[in-house]
């Protein structure tokens, strides 16, 4: 191969592809959080700004359906992030659920209306030293995971989709009266795969759509998370 022809390869995977290779991770926010809560607000509006645009920080909007019931049906809401927090919360020996509520990493939990507690939390993540490597290309409407770790841990696989941004005007329950944006709503959350990290991981996952792509590694049932990448 020319020297031209292997700058023009070079120049079209980089056109036609992205790619995040990472032994740094964005630390992963989630954020549990209800249309119908009145308590959530503060945390929704610290979260849209402190958090949503970060590079440093993956900020996940899960909306949970369990304050329906009380005059608002959350559209954004979603049973399985309801039962992914449920997992959290016996994983940690907890009894029960609430909101706002953020978990950093997958490991702290911490009322969502503390940012001072959250950013101390971000901080004492980032200085962690990985241990998985992760590599993530985009190609059109796929997504190519690799990974390797001397770990052998029960893991999963994740592929998350958000949103950006949305207005809700809310009319009944307890934030009757009110138009409030939230950011970085999930509405896709799969599971794509299991791994012991006995050999190296390779999957080819559907990512379909212009939206953010985000990859997870997880230990098993509410574990904390071992190495997240983001691909926009």
């Amino acid at each position: 191969m020319t020297k031209v022809a292997a700058l023009f390869a070079i120049l079209w995977f980089a056109v036609s592809s992205a790619a995040v290779a990472q032994t740094t991770y964005p630390v992963v926010v989630e954020l549990y959080t209800s249309q119908g809560c009145s308590s959530c607000p503060p945390a929704d509006e610290y979260f849209r700004k402190n958090l949503a645009g970060r590079d440093d920080v993956i900020a996940l909007a899960l909306h949970v359906d369990y304050w329906d019931y009380i005059g608002w049906k959350d559209n954004f809401a979603n049973p399985d992030f309801t039962n992914r927090q449920k997992l959290y919360a016996q994983a940690a020996g907890h009894r029960s659920v609430y909101t706002p509520q953020m978990i950093v990493n997958g490991a702290d939990h911490v009322v969502g209306t503390h940012p001072d507690k959250v950013e101390r939390l971000i901080k004492a993540h980032k200085a962690a030293s990985p241990k998985v490597s992760l590599n993530v290309v985009r190609k059109g409407n796929r997504v190519k995971i690799e990974a390797q770790t001397d770990m052998r841990n029960e893991m999963s696989v994740h592929v998350v989709r958000y949103r950006a941004s949305e207005d809700v005007a809310i009319k009944r329950g307890e934030n009757a009266g009110r138009t409030l944006t939230y950011a970085n709503i999930v509405d896709d959350w799969k599971v794509v795969k299991t791994w012991n990290g006995r050999a190296p991981l390779k999957v080819d996952a559907s990512a379909k759509g212009d939206g953010p792509v985000v990859v997870l590694v997880q230990i098993k049932n509410g574990g904390p998370i071992l190495a997240a990448a983001r691909i926009p």
